[in-house]
């Protein structure tokens, strides 16, 4: 979908695949049909944006092949679906029955995720609608946490260099322009974007810049306006955003709260929390770290949980997700006179492990994607966006 920001910028609206098991060309190709269709029928327009997530094997198969990548863009082309913004943050297996730190590796010290990453740019600008004025790729945070020593950041500076080096090769070969969005995420090196403006330091501001989450802003305590604030005094652009919406609990003292809150404990995905304390956040790793692990976490004050919940449905009560936060962030990026981002991709891949159970089948899960995708469209008209299809 796209919509237009009173300035005049092309806003494009996408949902991420992430949400969906494809390891090969052949299943991203399903994925196209499957979904487009059913997403386009709900949503009542012509055109639907994916962010289609690109696994390292069958981007290095796309990127290889002209071929394969023909065929994509033929079934994307017939199934009324553009991509604008791709997803490389998870290398492989991320709808595995056990993914949490895994999704972290490889890191930004390794030349895997470097030449990974240029594969999924390789693709991008061949999909790439004819009219789009640019590509954005979002990735991983550099690393989880630890171990990030000074020679691990070394070697993901040289990486980021080359990685801008290699975008510009793509937009000379092409004549498309490729940026990649870093992701800040609970439990990362780049955790806040005051880290963000640290470690993105030496990088290129022409070919990288960030990638703003809505969940993880919200699960950190951030203030969307306060971070573009920073961004801008660090000269980083918001080259993509993620409308997302966490978990949370205003009284995790309350038995109630405790035993909905349990049914969000699961094996799959790594759900980091923050709590304030004072003026520093309290923290756990894990959903079971915070509720029962060596060391609980306080109860007296409300927790935040990396929980991606679909932005327009409410958790069960006294749980509630960060909708509040989500529009305060949207007004931030896109209610003022000039738009901060043109890409939006909602990205809730936990929909295989939400309390109430999966999704039945396509129809189903389609039907859910779409509210989701419908609640963003009506809040970005809500700020004076206006549909073009």
């Amino acid at each position: 979908m796209r919509l237009r920001h009173p300035d005049g910028t092309v806003v494009h609206l996408g949902y991420g695949t992430n949400v969906l098991p494809a390891e090969d060309v052949d299943g991203l190709i399903a994925q196209v049909g499957t979904y487009g269709d059913r997403l386009r029928r709900h949503l009542d327009t012509d055109r639907v944006g994916l962010g289609m997530w690109l696994p390292a094997a069958a981007a290095h198969r796309l990127a290889a092949d002209l071929g394969e990548v023909q065929r994509l863009r033929e079934a994307i082309e017939a199934h009324g679906v553009e991509m604008v913004t791709l997803n490389a943050f998870p290398y492989s297996a991320f709808q595995e029955e056990i993914v949490k730190k895994r999704v972290y590796h490889p890191t930004w010290a390794e030349q895997a995720r470097l030449d990974y990453t240029l594969d999924v740019a390789r693709v991008l600008a061949a999909l790439l609608p004819e009219d789009a004025a640019r590509g954005s790729i979002s990735t991983l945070p550099l690393a989880w946490r630890a171990p990030w020593l000074a020679d691990r950041q070394a070697h993901a500076e040289l990486h980021l260099k080359l990685l801008a080096e290699g975008l510009a090769a793509i937009e000379a070969d092409t004549g498309r322009t490729i940026r990649v969005a870093f992701e800040p995420e609970p439990g990362c090196v780049i955790e806040t974007i005051a880290e963000a403006v640290e470690r993105l330091d030496s990088a290129d501001r022409e070919r990288i810049g960030v990638c703003l989450d809505l969940c993880h802003l919200a699960v950190g305590f951030e203030d969307a306006t306060d971070a573009l604030a920073r961004l801008d005094a660090a000269g980083l652009d918001v080259v993509k955003v993620q409308p997302a919406a966490a978990l949370v609990v205003e009284d995790p003292a309350d038995p109630e709260a405790r035993a909905a809150l349990t049914a969000y404990s699961e094996d799959r995905f790594l759900h980091q929390v923050r709590q304030r304390a004072g003026s520093r956040l309290a923290a756990r790793d894990d959903l079971p770290d915070a509720l029962e692990g060596r060391r609980p976490l306080d109860d007296r004050s409300p927790w935040r949980v990396h929980f991606h919940v679909p932005v327009h449905a409410d958790p069960a009560a006294p749980l509630r997700n960060s909708r509040a936060e989500l529009r305060q962030s949207l007004a931030a990026l896109l209610g003022g006179d000039t738009a901060r981002t043109d890409h939006l991709e909602v990205e809730t891949y936990t929909w295989s492990v939400l309390p109430d159970g999966a999704p039945a089948d396509d129809d189903a899960l389609a039907a859910g994607l779409a509210a989701e995708l419908a609640w963003v469209r009506d809040e970005l008209v809500g700020l004076g966006l206006t549909p073009i299809d």
